[in-house]
């Protein structure tokens, strides 16, 4: 039988009409249906801390986890979360009522801004962005409004100016990411200073993503803008487990914040997931108490491996931006007489077997990232050479 439907209205709620299938589904799709090299999703290809994964087996085989956990997440990690945070940034956070468990990074942003954001509130988002940000603002009934980092002198900068700029009277919350995806931006202490000052002197609320937290390179440093005079009662910051330790399928993010922040993000928590990655916690609650030396040698590898393959995307003709942050390489394609970022990446893998993602797709300006590509390089070292070699068969 066939369900009545209304032809006067589409199926889809009109506030996500403008979003389709994610852009890394339809590469990671293409790279399978291809057999290319996929530096296009940034998942892995190795797993994290032995140790850590056998903390996980360990929980399950001894029934912690097995069943719903604790709404704001298990005790072990909540402690855990906020030791992480006193050891590393000196914030002190209290583990019963400022820290809240999420199914990963992006069921945080989804609920801070359902619960924080309500039709009409503007909330400006630092672009390109990571295309989830773009949906939960229309989710929560929130108006997008862009502030473009642009490329200068082989980075991406921010305009403090243009954003002040962007702040009306119906601004309720900047969404910070930063160290940030796509571009390897990674904001600089009088940036966040900057910002900070902003946001105490129009009474905003921040949400600050900081998933790529330990990996920063060269001289670059992640400063938690809670950190600020002013911010510690205004910022949500968000983490996860995902690219710290390897382990992107668990899906064990957290936010932490004071009490009625975590409050006002929990009411809108509990009827997403509810709960998730009960014996995970456990094991990622050990993981964050891994020694510096861990989180020293995880930098460095990855450290290495921009290196090495930013050097064989340059010896392949594209110019490359290099990243302070995070595990991707933007790069502009113009180099090979070509200006469409989204033609480019469908066309790479039959040129050359490789798959990568378009930045056109995280801009609401598609015409400001047109011609930029985006790779990820937290792949083996093997894959990485081979990927470099496949991509310089296009030298020009």
């Amino acid at each position: 039988m066939t369900a009545m439907t209304s032809s006067a209205r589409p199926l889809l709620n009109r506030r996500l009409a403008e979003f389709g299938t994610t852009i890394f589904a339809e590469m990671s799709a293409l790279a399978l249906r291809t057999g290319s090299i996929n530096l296009g999703q940034g998942f892995p290809d190795t797993d994290g801390p032995e140790e850590v994964r056998e903390a996980a087996v360990r929980a399950l085989r001894d029934g912690r986890g097995n069943q719903y956990p604790p709404g704001p997440g298990v005790p072990e990690l909540r402690t855990a979360v906020a030791a992480h945070q006193k050891r590393r940034y000196g914030l002190t956070v209290d583990p019963d009522t400022e820290v809240l468990v999420t199914a990963g990074a992006t069921e945080a942003i989804a609920a801070a801004l359902l619960a924080l954001v309500e039709p009409g509130d503007e909330v400006i988002a630092l672009e390109p962005y990571y295309d989830s940000y773009a949906a939960c603002i229309a989710m929560a009934g929130g108006a997008r409004v862009p502030v473009t980092l642009r490329p200068r002198e082989g980075r991406f900068h921010l305009d403090l100016d243009e954003l002040r700029d962007a702040v009306t009277d119906r601004t309720r919350l900047l969404l910070l990411n930063t160290p940030h995806n796509p571009t390897g931006t990674v904001l600089t202490r009088g940036e966040l200073a900057a910002i900070a000052e902003l946001a105490v002197e129009r009474d905003l609320l921040v949400v600050t993503d900081e998933v790529y937290e330990h990996l920063v390179f060269d001289d670059a440093e992640h400063i938690p803008l809670a950190t600020f005079p002013g911010m510690r009662d205004r910022t949500v910051t968000i983490s996860s487990a995902g690219k710290t330790f390897s382990f992107t399928g668990w899906k064990v993010g957290w936010i932490t914040a004071n009490g009625p922040l975590v409050s006002a993000v929990r009411t809108a928590k509990q009827y997403l997931t509810y709960v998730s990655a009960g014996p995970f916690q456990y094991a990622i609650a050990e993981a964050l108490r891994l020694p510096d030396s861990y989180f020293d040698g995880f930098r460095a590898d990855l450290h290495r491996k921009r290196d090495l393959l930013g050097d064989g995307l340059r010896a392949a003709g594209f110019e490359v931006y290099q990243p302070q942050g995070t595990y991707f390489i933007t790069t502009d394609i113009t180099p090979f007489g070509e200006k469409d970022a989204h033609a480019f990446c469908r066309a790479l893998p039959e040129r050359c077997g490789v798959v990568a993602v378009p930045n056109s797709v995280f801009y609401d300006d598609p015409d400001a990232g047109r011609s930029q590509v985006r790779f990820t390089f937290c792949k083996r070292d093997d894959v990485l050479h081979e990927a470099a070699d496949r991509l310089h068969r296009m030298a020009p």
